[in-house]
């Protein structure tokens, strides 16, 4: 299983990533230092996460390749995933959408960068 970021997807991610981050695919259920929904949504849901490489990684057991370098998630949500991962950015709308070979998993992917003080603020999933 692997990832590919649209082009436009690309361009919103990669200035956040650098020599010394992790890029992450969080299942929002609640597990772990980045989930941040569990409580709030009775749905699936998943965001992209930027980490530093000496922040924990515990329950991201899962590497996922991508056209932005690896990807960690946690291995039993690969569950709710699905083969032909595509993320891509809809200008219209302002979200990430995650889709798959069987359609969309999440149409308002949120997207926190963990390195930056402000990041959960401005998770435009919130």
């Amino acid at each position: 299983m692997d990832i590919k970021f649209d082009e436009t997807a690309i361009n919103r991610v990669k200035p956040h990533l650098g020599n010394n981050k992790r890029l992450l695919l969080t299942f929002e259920d609640g597990v772990g230092a980045y989930s941040q929904h569990a409580m709030i949504h009775m749905q699936v849901q998943f965001s992209i996460n930027i980490i530093s490489n000496d922040m924990a990684i515990d329950e991201y057991d899962t590497t996922l390749t991508s056209n932005l370098g690896d990807v960690l998630i946690k291995g039993y949500s690969k569950e709710d995933l699905d083969d032909g991962l595509v993320i891509s950015y809809n200008d219209k709308l302002n979200t990430l959408t995650l889709t798959g070979n069987g359609g969309v998993i999440d149409s308002n992917l949120g997207f926190i960068d963990f390195t930056d003080p402000n990041g959960v603020k401005e998770n435009p999933a919130r």
